[in-house]
């Protein structure tokens, strides 16, 4: 169930990060009209419902909440993968090699997404500082 709640939990910043992208190449335009793409092209029907499900829960929560819990998310995706590189190093059998490297890989994918969120932040927060008043 973690790991399912991991990968809704990326694919969610992933899918803000989309939306802000799009609102800013295409300012005004909202829906999926002609010409748009869907975001959600490519998802199966769960994937769409626990993205549908995990959007309206969004739109309850707060952004310092939403943040949070997404550097949690990112610290647990960590802390799993430095688990298991260090079990396979003990001589764990039952950690697979490829265990640790799909965990490294989500691991480096959700920090990275984390740190372009961050850049994100920083600067949207130095344009609204430098607005002339």
């Amino acid at each position: 169930m973690t790991d399912l709640s991991n990968r809704v939990d990326i694919n969610r910043v992933l899918m803000q990060m989309r939306e802000m992208r799009d609102q800013v190449q295409a300012p005004g335009v909202h829906g999926t009209g002609q010409g748009m793409v869907d975001p959600l092209r490519g998802l199966d029907a769960a994937a769409r419902s626990d993205l549908v499900n995990a959007t309206s829960s969004l739109e309850k929560a707060s952004f310092a909440d939403l943040l949070k819990q997404a550097v949690d998310s990112v610290n647990e995706t960590q802390a799993k993968s430095a688990a298991l590189q260090t079990a396979y190093e003990m001589g764990d059998t039952s950690v697979d090699i490829t265990q640790v490297m799909i965990q490294m890989q989500k691991a480096s994918v959700s920090f990275e997404a984390m740190t372009q969120v961050r850049n994100r932040l920083v600067s949207a927060y130095q344009d609204i500082m430098n607005m002339p008043l």
